[in-house]
């Protein structure tokens, strides 16, 4: 028995009994893994090992949740907290929360093969109409009694391992009493906002399920480091989609197919790929796509990016798929759109994707990817594990603070030097991928550059023209190097972002970036008025590559001559939705509004119910895509088969 004298008792109890949930976490994960090793045939011990240490972030994030009352009542600075009844009341909200977390846990031991993930907050809608729960509790009681012994030794155990800790009264409760109790109130406090969020950095998005992402290689494996609590808090309000049926499956295949198919006889042509994900470089601020701004007279921010787009191919009608630069990645990289909420934090998340690095990878490429960022930041590490990088470089690896811009990461002049002598070591062929970080809120440049770019209208134009200049400084220097000319260089922007002029404060445009393709070894040259989107860049690498294979993707090939292709995003339950010159918005089962943007592009003209068949041609096509999506998401079907 431990008996805890003094002021820092109930602390020290506190800390020693999530320890204990921590050691029986670390067990019910290990239960976990062996009730269901068949479904992880590849995982080795190491590989095991090294989940086990990263499921321990999302145990503590899951048990300070679950005991967040039990904290307060022991960390609150009040002395009748020593009195036998309230250490009894105490004891069991400990016993009785910390009960259903487990049993969550163990019922994930056995509803596991049935789903191949754990249980997530759509349970509770699930079965909402179900009538016969007890029933079915009860059934699943009988077959799997075996966890309810097991969940009744581990309670049995908790209750005993705490009663071995005794919390004795202070003697004395004076101002010091008072004043030291105030301090570790705010240090639990603090201590319990880092553990929630992963982190105490302003960079690090609280935890979510992609995160287990940094600890496994494939998506399902996420399900070993996660644990079911954590799943459940995570996803209570997560949007859920929901089976469509408004084709039969050959003719949606017909209407609106996402396996692409290799062409006859082509071969695969090993080319370089660089993909360049710039931050908030909305297709406002770049001077080539807006000579008629400001009577013929705008220059925009970006002259080398300018310059550069005069030997690519890019297009006069190019829109993100997201509002965010969390949408960006698996847009680009995976060809997945975030529809509701984000993809990579959405219930959705471990399904098995294929994407460009997973792809070029099986042809022998090596893959990388490169952000500025403190490793973690925005949860780009989790998801570039998922998406098959075999190289991720950050702030850690860059490892020289001096660059550190003070907020969000390493500047990107200095960044993108490294990322192109990194690059200079890699065997070819190879595939990479940057995000650039420095055209961000608070809007600063370095020091030596200040008043060298333009301030323009906006605090973002200064850090944009300085981004612009880290982009020609990287393309002055691979320029210089053997695989430069071999190389396919793709440039986006994550999002559009603030605006100037009225003509980007529509809801069209404030999706409108740049999409260029630059090949400066071969002839890609040209500016097409086609649509096109974020997701359309896997597809259409794969198919200038030639690549040789079926794939999956929701895009489509940029390159084809064909423009019966669309361009969809989503905010929250709103569909915005693109087809030839048409702009379409749809939610709550119904068409919100249509606009012609070749002759409104103002949108002062609503066609709804104006022009029925263009109409109805829109929402069968939407129809097709939420379809595919849906039903393809909910059923973990986003590859070839």
């Amino acid at each position: 028995m431990i008996r805890l004298k003094g002021w820092f008792g109930p602390y020290l109890a506190l800390a020693l009994r999530l320890f204990v949930l921590l050691l029986i976490y670390a067990i019910l994960r290990l239960g976990f893994y062996g009730f269901n090793i068949a479904q992880f045939p590849q995982v080795s011990f190491s590989e095991l090992m090294f989940m086990m240490f990263g499921g321990v972030k999302f145990d503590i994030v899951a048990l300070l949740y679950i005991n967040l009352l039990y904290i307060l009542l022991e960390a609150f600075p009040i002395p009748f907290k020593y009195n036998q009844a309230y250490r009894k009341v105490t004891k069991w909200i400990f016993v009785v929360t910390n009960s259903i977390g487990i049993a969550l846990n163990l019922v994930d031991f056995a509803y596991y093969p049935f789903t191949l993930k754990r249980t997530t907050g759509t349970v509770f809608s699930q079965f909402a109409n179900e009538e016969n729960i007890g029933k079915l509790f009860f059934d699943f009681g009988l077959e799997y009694w075996y966890l309810i012994l097991c969940f009744a030794f581990i309670i049995w155990g908790l209750i005993k391992v705490y009663d071995l800790v005794i919390v004795e009264k202070p003697k004395v409760f004076n101002w010091k009493f008072y004043s030291v109790q105030l301090a570790l109130l705010l240090t639990v406090a603090f201590l319990f906002v880092g553990g929630v969020r992963g982190g105490w950095a302003h960079s690090i998005r609280p935890i979510t399920l992609s995160n287990a992402g940094d600890y496994v290689k494939a998506p399902e494996e996420m399900n070993i480091v996660l644990n079911t609590p954590f799943s459940i808090l995570k996803t209570l309000k997560a949007v859920t989609l929901k089976e469509e049926s408004f084709y039969s499956d050959e003719e949606l295949n017909k209407v609106y197919p996402v396996i692409h198919l290799p062409k006859d006889s082509t071969e695969f042509k090993k080319l370089n790929v660089v993909v360049l994900i710039l931050e908030s470089f909305g297709k406002e601020h770049i001077g080539f796509f807006n000579k008629q701004l400001d009577n013929g007279t705008y220059k925009g921010y970006t002259p080398f990016l300018d310059s550069l787009i005069q030997q690519s191919y890019t297009f006069t009608r190019s829109y993100a798929n997201g509002r965010k630069s969390i949408d960006a990645l698996p847009s680009v990289i995976t060809g997945v759109p975030s529809i509701g909420e984000p993809f990579v934090l959405s219930i959705y998340s471990g399904n098995k994707t294929t994407s460009l690095a997973k792809l070029l990878a099986e042809k022998g490429y090596e893959t990388s990817f490169f952000h500025g960022a403190p490793n973690g930041s925005m949860g780009f590490s989790a998801y570039m594990q998922l998406a098959g990088i075999q190289h991720y470089y950050g702030k850690n690896e860059y490892n020289n603070d001096s660059d550190f811009d003070g907020m969000w990461g390493i500047w990107d002049e200095p960044f993108m030097q490294f990322m192109a002598k990194k690059i200079d070591g890699m065997k070819e062929p190879f595939f990479s991928s940057f995000f650039s970080l420095s055209s961000h809120h608070p809007f600063k440049v370095p020091e030596k550059y200040v008043d060298k770019f333009p301030k323009g209208t906006l605090p973002l134009h200064e850090p944009l023209g300085y981004a612009d200049y880290a982009l020609k400084r990287f393309f002055e220097t691979a320029s210089k190097s053997p695989w430069y000319k071999n190389t396919l260089f793709v440039i986006c922007a994550d999002h559009a972002s603030m605006s100037h002029f009225k003509e980007y404060n529509t809801m069209p445009n404030s999706f409108a970036i740049p999409i260029v393709f630059y090949y400066p070894g071969g002839e890609l040259n040209g500016l097409s008025d086609k649509l096109v989107q974020q997701i359309d860049i896997m597809p259409t690498v794969l198919n200038y590559l030639q690549y040789d294979k079926p794939y999956f993707s929701f895009g489509f090939d940029a390159f084809s001559p064909e423009k019966n292709n669309f361009v969809v995003s989503n905010i929250g339950n709103i569909y915005n939705f693109f087809k030839g010159d048409y702009f379409m918005t749809y939610g709550n089962n119904e068409v919100k509004s249509v606009y012609n943007l070749k002759q409104d592009q103002f949108l002062t003209n609503d066609l709804k119910g104006k022009v029925p068949q263009v109409q109805d041609s829109l929402l069968r096509t939407l129809e097709a895509f939420m379809q595919q999506y849906n039903n393809r998401m909910i059923k973990n079907k986003l590859v070839a088969d």
